[in-house]
C-alpha cells in the first residue's frame, strides 16, 4: 500500500444530498475512509448566487486539504459548476472529482428522444451545464425543469421521515415538465441533476410509474474516483473503511439522514467554517 493509502477521501455537499454519492463511493471502495461535510448551515446552494457557492466551496476545500485528504469529491452539481475549475487551479496536485447531470447516458437509453432534467436553477443556468447540454445529440429534446424547494424539502424530511412535502413538490415539478411515459412525444428518461434528488427516488418512481428511467451520477462518480487513485487505495485485505461526518448545520439532521439512507450509525461533529 502506498504512503497515501491510509488517508481519507473528502466529500462535501450543500447538505445531505451528497450522501447519495457517498453511498456509491462506499459500495465501490468499501475499504476506504471518508470525511463527509454537509454545509447545511449555508444551504441551499442551488438557490444562492455563484459568489456564495464559490466562497463556501473554497472554505470547505481548504478545510479538507488541511486534513490531508488524498482526493476531494464535490458531491454537488451546483458547487461543481461554480467552483471546480478554480479549485483545480488552486490544488493542482489533488485528485478532484466533480459531478454533472447524466445527460450522455440518458441519450443512450431514451427511446422517445425526450429527456427530462430535474436540477436547481443555478445548475441549469451555469455555463458548465449549458456546454454539456450543447454537446449532446441534436435529435434529442431536453426538458429542463428547475425544482425549486425540492432539495430543502428532502433535507427537512431527514429527522422525521415525513415525505409529504417532498411528494407534493415532486408531483408539482413532474406536472410542470410535461407528460412522462414510453409513448412517442413522452418523456421516458429523467435525469436527476442534483445529488439530493436520488434520496427521493422512491417518491419519484411512485409518481412516474415503472416505464420511466431515473438516472443519477453516483456510480459514475465512484468509478471515476477509484480510477484517479490507483496507487493510493487501501489494500484489499484492509478492514472496512470509516466514515467521519461533519456539518455546519444541525447534527441531528445529518445523523438521521445517514441512518435512513445509508444505514450508517455514526456521530456527527459540528463545524464552524
Amino acid at each position: 500500500m502506498s504512503e497515501r493509502g491510509g488517508q481519507s477521501i473528502g466529500v462535501f455537499d450543500s447538505g445531505i444530498g451528497g450522501l447519495s454519492v457517498l453511498k456509491a463511493l462506499r459500495a465501490d471502495m468499501p475499504h476506504e475512509n471518508f470525511i463527509y461535510i454537509a454545509d447545511s448551515g449555508h444551504a441551499p446552494y442551488g438557490e444562492r448566487d455563484t459568489a456564495h457557492v464559490l466562497a463556501r466551496s473554497r472554505a470547505i476545500a481548504q478545510y479538507l486539504v488541511s486534513h490531508n485528504v488524498k482526493a476531494l469529491v464535490i458531491a454537488c452539481n451546483t458547487a461543481t459548476a461554480a467552483a471546480i475549475h478554480l479549485l483545480r487551479s488552486e490544488y493542482p496536485g489533488l485528485a478532484l472529482i466533480g459531478v454533472e447531470p447524466a445527460l450522455k447516458p440518458a441519450v443512450a437509453l431514451s427511446s422517445t428522444g425526450r429527456i427530462g432534467v430535474f436540477a436547481t436553477r443555478s445548475t441549469l443556468c451555469s455555463a458548465k451545464f449549458q456546454a454539456l447540454l450543447a454537446s449532446q445529440a441534436a435529435n434529442m429534446t431536453f426538458v429542463l425543469q428547475p425544482c425549486d424547494g425540492l432539495a430543502h424539502a428532502i433535507e427537512r424530511s431527514a429527522p422525521t421521515g415525513d415525505t409529504s412535502e417532498t411528494i407534493a413538490l415532486c408531483a408539482r415539478h413532474i406536472s410542470a415538465a410535461g407528460i412522462f411515459g414510453t409513448e412517442n412525444d413522452q418523456i421516458d428518461t429523467l435525469v436527476l441533476g442534483c445529488t439530493h434528488y436520488p434520496l427521493a427516488s422512491e417518491q419519484l418512481r411512485a409518481l412516474l410509474g415503472p416505464g420511466v428511467r431515473l438516472l443519477d451520477n453516483g456510480e459514475a462518480v465512484a468509478r471515476q474516483t477509484r480510477q484517479r487513485l490507483p496507487a493510493c487505495l487501501r489494500a484489499a485485505n484492509a478492514p472496512p473503511g470509516r466514515v467521519s461526518l461533519f456539518t455546519t448545520g444541525d447534527p441531528q439532521s445529518l445523523q438521521s439522514a445517514a441512518r435512513r439512507w445509508l444505514n450508517l450509525s455514526a456521530s456527527v461533529d459540528l463545524l464552524s467554517i
